[in-house]
């Protein structure tokens, strides 16, 4: 039986990988809101199979709703068509079968999946980094890493690499060096003989965010007014369709770094303890908190590279998985991970579909849906703040 993650007695020693801490759940004594688990959340391979399952038939159905949704309604049975025609490669002369290909497989398709997967690493981040800094408000952009992603792309299109034939293989590079650039300034900052302090690393990240987002708007005011608005709209978050080739390169690096991610949930389970803890259970922190810095940054750069500044997944995605499945991030990790996926998922097909002619930046649904959660978390919810 795998222990309960969220338990109040101290961790038993361990010869190999420490387990979590765990207690009865008939304890007379008090636990505060982040360690009350849900109730019956004891991780087997059998619940973590039946939750990540189900998440994953959501996933599903909630992609193809998602690719039937637009200013042309594409049916369920003609989506089926048009997709086993391009998986077996089956040409076609109807005039409007070409055309519905065309927007489901050049538009709607590569659009969906780049959203889940931007989905995918805003949540995973968020929960690495909760854990990491041990802080319930912390989320991708807490690093000022996004800012720097978002400064890079600023510079790239005033000098005009906006309006050229390299713009779409040229800008998500510009977005990766500014992020790269905010890691490096942001752990220069920060670490201290070797050591890199929580407080130092959310001291930088703030002071970087607030001197990037002034040069974002410095930009901004003095570009041409065409570029300005389309800057602010990207800004604002904006998933647009990219070619395959960008697509899978893209998801290449952003799985990759995912994988990195997810091989540290036992690190995390013990570094949400404390870091005192988790040395006594022989944990090397700094490596650990190195790592997860590291790849957390990287895969926020470019995340924001190529879909802007969407907020609230990072931070409010984990709280509400956390709600209900317990804090084990063995299971919440990737339950969150998928959570956020189809969050912006389903938040992109509203944002393209509900305004129809005109779209609404992605960003705007995820914070118009992401604010009030948070309020009600803050003002009814405070224990699960503490």
């Amino acid at each position: 039986m795998m222990p309960s993650a969220g338990d109040s007695t101290s961790p038993a020693p361990a010869l190999a990988s420490p387990p979590l801490p765990s207690t009865s759940r008939h304890s007379s004594a008090p636990m505060t809101g982040q360690e009350r688990p849900f109730q019956g959340a004891i991780l087997t391979p059998a619940r973590w199979c039946v939750i990540m399952g189900s998440l994953s038939v959501v996933a599903l159905i909630l992609a193809v709703v998602c690719l039937q949704l637009g200013t042309q309604y594409i049916g369920l049975g003609k989506l089926v068509g048009v997709l086993s025609s391009a998986l077996f490669d089956q040409p076609t002369e109807n005039e409007a079968i070409k055309t519905t290909s065309v927007i489901l497989l050049q538009v709607r398709l590569p659009r969906v999946f780049l959203g889940f997967l931007v989905g995918v690493c805003l949540a995973s981040v968020g929960v690495a980094l909760q854990a990491l800094l041990r802080n319930p408000l912390a989320d991708p952009y807490v690093l000022g890493v996004s800012s720097g992603a978002a400064l890079g792309v600023a510079v790239a299109v005033l000098f005009g690499i906006g309006t050229t034939v390299l713009a779409f293989s040229l800008l998500p590079v510009c977005g990766f060096v500014g992020g790269l650039v905010a890691l490096l300034v942001v752990y220069r900052m920060a670490a201290t003989y070797d050591r890199l302090p929580i407080h130092s690393v959310l001291l930088a990240g703030v002071i970087l965010n607030a001197i990037f987002s002034a040069l974002i708007m410095f930009i901004t005011s003095i570009m041409e007014p065409n570029r300005s608005f389309g800057m602010m709209a990207w800004l604002m978050g904006s998933l647009t369709a990219p070619a395959y080739p960008a697509l899978a390169a893209l998801s290449v690096y952003l799985l990759a770094g995912l994988f990195l991610l997810f091989k540290q949930v036992r690190v995390l389970n013990i570094l949400a303890l404390g870091e005192e803890p988790a040395r006594s259970l022989g944990i090397d922190t700094e490596r650990a908190k190195r790592v997860i810095f590291l790849v957390s940054a990287l895969l926020t750069g470019a995340v924001v590279s190529v879909s802007g500044m969407i907020g609230f997944i990072g931070m409010i995605i984990p709280h509400a998985v956390r709600l209900v499945i317990g804090a084990d991030h063995r299971l919440l990790l990737p339950a969150s991970a998928l959570v956020g996926g189809i969050f912006l998922m389903v938040a992109d097909t509203m944002a393209r579909t509900f305004f129809v002619p005109s779209e609404v930046p992605v960003g705007i649904i995820t914070a118009l849906a992401g604010g009030p959660f948070f309020v009600y978390l803050l003002v009814w919810r405070k224990d699960r703040l503490v």
